[in-house]
């Protein structure tokens, strides 16, 4: 017991009480760097050095959910604009979707498809935002996959699979670098597709799969494990006594990821409870800057603001962020319908480019955009008796584009040819979904592919 004589029967100084309690205010303080070293030692989202020097640090990775029309928007075609209106020959072999295609009548893009900026790649005027920015841009053309449905298209862009659970991409880059910021998850996506293998995290520990965020008109909604409406103090003992009961259950079992997973996403849960409030607070920004992305305007507002939280979740420290943008499934009247798909992206897209770039983001952020797949050069008639003028595209998983921004890429570079149908890749120089790519180029070594001289283009 401490001796507390020399204290008895004087005054207690504040100068002296600071002096006996230095200890303690020290052992406070180490307890508290203790811990996060602790869990930045072994914790699954600790951060990770690359083998490499990388250039990027972090991915936002824009999902243009139900296939845009690349012919319409970065691939145009002499040769259609040409035949609109009459019969053409590709070279098909019988195994494409041909839904309400009773002949392949070429269907010309719907708006003029220009070269811009100083590089002159290839941009429709339905994204004129979008054109200013063409030179930070890498246009990847002779995209292509193997499936023609959106589902499992979807499922393999994000995973390699189309039937299979595996980990998605955000998984494997919260795998591989772990997270930037203890109190924030290394993957966050938002507005996320309805299958959850899209971001699911798959053999992976479950720590790694992707948080689903919607943002609304009031801010972003993030589903706590915690009740929020308790003090920190009575949710610190309750969770306390939940994780107790629930690492006593592990230890009879030795092992098991989901509730591995559990017990770390509790842990996460709480602590985010410190962060979130600030980001998700997106009224804190400049006007000029709610300007930028379409705050506001009814077209542009919902993608506005989760393409603004994506650039302060990036900025924050969130190793993976998704955005996904439904919309762009134009079977019918694709001349009224397009137009409304990039009009509600265009702005938002290009704003999020605008602004990482001023911010110094831009070089150490890899954005990448892109649909399952694209859109067909001859035209879709569902009623079978509509003028031209109201038909549609139809799937076409041979070939669409994809870009690319930031992240050390080769800026105001195209890559990838299709023949003069904008049918399927030529020249030898496509990209791949597939998990058995048929061409010379991968999607998963898409950055390398596009990459400056300079090394160490590819994410971290």
């Amino acid at each position: 017991m401490a001796d507390t004589s020399r204290f008895a029967g004087e005054r207690f100084p504040r100068r002296r009480m600071l002096e006996a309690a230095a200890c303690g205010f020290g052992a406070v303080a180490l307890q508290g760097i203790l811990s996060r070293l602790a869990r930045a030692a072994g914790g699954p989202l600790a951060a990770r050095s690359p083998h490499f020097p990388p250039r990027a640090k972090r991915v936002i990775f824009l999902f243009m959910q139900g296939g845009p029309s690349q012919l319409d928007l970065f691939d145009p075609k002499p040769l259609i604009r040409r035949k609109h209106g009459t019969t053409i020959s590709p070279p098909v072999d019988g195994n494409e979707v041909t839904i309400g295609v009773d002949k392949y009548l070429a269907l010309a893009p719907i708006a003029p498809i220009r070269p811009r900026g100083a590089s002159g790649l290839w941009i429709s005027d339905l994204m004129p935002h979008l054109a200013s920015v063409a030179d930070d841009l890498c246009l990847l053309r002779a995209v292509h996959t193997d499936n023609e449905a959106h589902a499992p298209a979807t499922l393999q862009l994000h995973t390699g699979v189309s039937i299979d659970v595996r980990p998605s991409m955000g998984s494997w880059v919260s795998y591989g670098l772990g997270t930037e910021n203890e109190n924030l998850p290394s993957f966050i996506t938002i507005h996320p597709d309805s299958d959850v293998r899209t971001y699911g995290a798959g053999f992976l520990p479950a720590a790694h799969q992707g948080t689903p965020v919607s943002v609304t008109g009031g801010g972003a909604a993030i589903q706590y494990l915690v009740d929020e409406e308790s003090s920190p103090g009575v949710q610190r003992r309750r969770l306390d006594l939940v994780q107790r009961m629930n690492r006593r259950l592990l230890d009879r079992v030795e092992t098991d990821r989901q509730m591995e997973g559990m017990i770390e996403s509790f842990e996460l849960a709480f602590r985010m409870q410190t962060e979130t409030p600030r980001l998700v607070d997106l009224s804190a920004e400049t006007r000029s800057t709610r300007d930028l992305y379409g705050l506001g305007d009814p077209v542009t507002d919902r993608n506005g603001r989760a393409c603004l939280l994506a650039r302060r979740l990036s900025e924050a420290g969130v190793r993976f962020v998704q955005v996904t943008m439904a919309g762009w499934d134009h079977h019918a009247d694709i001349r009224n319908a397009l137009p409304r798909s990039c009009a509600g992206t265009d702005r938002p897209v290009a704003g999020l480019i605008k602004d990482l770039k001023s911010r110094g983001l831009l070089e150490e952020t890899l954005v990448v955009w892109s649909g399952e797949f694209g859109r067909t050069p001859w035209s879709q008639d569902l009623s079978g008796t509509s003028p031209i003028e109201t038909h549609g595209r139809e799937h076409q998983p041979d070939s669409y584009v994809a870009w690319l921004a930031g992240g050390g890429v080769k800026a105001g570079h195209t890559h990838g040819e299709t023949d003069e149908f904008g049918f399927r890749p030529s020249g030898g120089r496509c990209i791949s979904t597939t998990s058995t790519p048929r061409c010379s180029i991968s999607w998963a070594w898409i950055t390398s592919a596009s990459r400056s001289a300079t090394p160490g283009a590819t994410i971290a």
